[in-house]
């Protein structure tokens, strides 16, 4: 038997059995053959003269596949779907498969059901990520923590907005992944140059019986749309379309890892860290955040498969040609295993996530005084004081106590700026502002809690996905 001696990297390393599964070669062929199968149990029930036993017999050796014996013939064809046909035949004895087809009637239906069954695993497992992300933004929504812009302490925010604020990225990539799901045309059966003009000839022209025949397949193959004018191959358009839905949904989940690892490496969080894991081999202190870096490089992968399909669409001649075979057969699969292994992984790390608190409340009292300046700001012009001149008062304190704290020195801003007589507050007015951390961090709260609602509404409906686990990772 053929054997496949460097395999897919991204399929084994990364992605889940459900996912290979789909994509699998011997899959492919099964779900070809049963595509055949079909045809011509259609093509009798509309009046063509079929063998009963021929579709019989086919039936029996579905799944007989030597794909020694494939690759044997398409030496001799160089023509892959041609191969195919030829051994379906030997086994089943019979001629009575691909009448009126072209290779093309075959493959992109069967491509499209791939596609439609992995985007649907997508969406289950996206459904799984929203659930847990959910469940630590509740958890950790009165959790203050220093907020950062531009990786600088900011303000303070909470750590479980940072998880709603993912959310309601992934959200929106989620809810365009469904519409594109539902609206998901397949090719049909249109023949070489897209007019149906072998099928018509099969059928004494009876346009009736044509339509027929491919809305009947089209909905076996669990497709409510069915494109109307197409040349051999439907538009690649499509399969950007179908990538840029995942690259959109792996964007918010790359971005949170990298905040994972930016908050790991100041000893604020983990994503997890297994008894027997070991983080370097030189160092064996080290406790890497390497399921976040997995995700961030997935999502350059993803990257690379979305200008691949951005190149191959609005690249075809007249009614169509293969140039783009190569491509779709590295990209399509390798964009589905690649945000499958993005998924696995993100629920690795939300199920082993962890925090430490004593970090967080340490790096926060060191940056308080900063962290309320723009809420003394506030406090100073409502006291009065001209928004830019307060500012620029605040400011000449602030930067001078932020260079001192970085050479180790000790610097009270308070009050510093209590003695600031032009600010017109007090030190007991500026204590105040600091007495509360979650008195600070504006309406995060009822930002996730709104947030929560709209999660709640996609859980409901799906229950299964909610509590799905991920596979072990490597």
């Amino acid at each position: 038997m053929f054997v496949t001696l460097n395999p897919d990297v991204l399929a084994t390393r990364y992605a889940s059995n459900q996912m290979q599964e789909i994509w699998s070669i011997n899959n492919k062929i099964i779900a070809e053959r049963n595509l055949w199968v079909l045809v011509l149990k259609i093509q009798k029930e509309l009046g063509l003269k079929i063998n009963e036993q021929a579709i019989s017999n086919y039936e029996k050796v579905v799944n007989e596949i030597n794909l020694d014996s494939i690759r044997k013939r398409e030496e001799k064809t160089r023509h892959d779907v041609k191969a195919r046909i030829e051994e379906f035949n030997a086994l089943a004895g019979f001629e009575e498969i691909h009448k009126g087809l072209t290779s093309r009637d075959i493959t992109e239906n069967i491509e499209q059901l791939q596609i439609k069954k992995s985007l649907e695993l997508v969406q289950f497992k996206t459904i799984a990520v929203l659930s847990i992300l959910s469940k630590l933004a509740k958890e950790y929504s009165d959790l203050a923590i220093a907020g950062r812009s531009h990786n600088v302490a900011a303000q303070i925010t909470t750590l479980g907005k940072r998880f709603a604020s993912t959310i309601e990225e992934l959200l929106i990539s989620f809810e365009n992944l469904n519409h594109f799901l539902a609206n998901y045309p397949l090719r049909g059966f249109k023949g070489p140059v897209g007019t149906s003009q072998d099928l018509l000839d099969l059928f004494d022209q009876d346009v009736v019986k044509v339509n027929s025949f491919e809305k009947s397949i089209a909905n076996k193959l669990g497709f409510e749309k069915v494109l109307n004018s197409v040349g051999q191959i439907y538009p690649r358009s499509l399969d950007f379309d179908a990538i840029s839905n995942l690259y959109s949904l792996s964007s918010p989940l790359s971005s949170l890892a990298i905040s994972i690892r930016l908050m790991a490496g100041n000893e604020l969080v983990t994503e997890g860290f297994k008894e027997g894991q070991v983080g370097s081999s030189a160092m064996p202190h080290k406790m890497n955040t390497r399921s976040c870096e997995r995700v961030n490089g997935l999502h350059l992968v993803l990257k690379g498969f979305l200008n691949m399909a951005s190149d191959i669409s609005g690249q075809q001649w007249n009614e169509g040609d293969v140039s783009c075979s190569v491509v779709r057969r590295v990209s399509l699969p390798g964009a589905f295993y690649a945000i499958d292994g993005i998924l696995e992984t993100t629920l690795t790390i939300l199920h082993e996530f962890g925090v430490f608190k004593g970090a967080i409340k340490a790096e926060l009292e060191k940056y308080l005084p900063f962290l309320v300046t723009t809420k003394i700001l506030m406090a100073a012009v409502k006291n009065g004081v001209g928004r830019e001149k307060a500012h620029d008062l605040i400011k000449k304190h602030s930067t001078k106590a932020a260079l001192a704290l970085r050479e180790g020195k000790d610097l009270d801003l308070i009050n510093d700026l209590a003695n600031e007589k032009e600010l017109m507050l007090k030190k007991e007015d500026l204590e105040r502002i600091m007495t509360d951390e979650l008195k600070v961090v504006g309406n995060a709260k009822n930002q996730i809690e709104d947030v929560l609602k709209n999660v709640e509404k996609v859980i409901k409906n799906n229950p299964e996905a909610s509590s799905y686990k991920p596979h072990k990772i490597l």
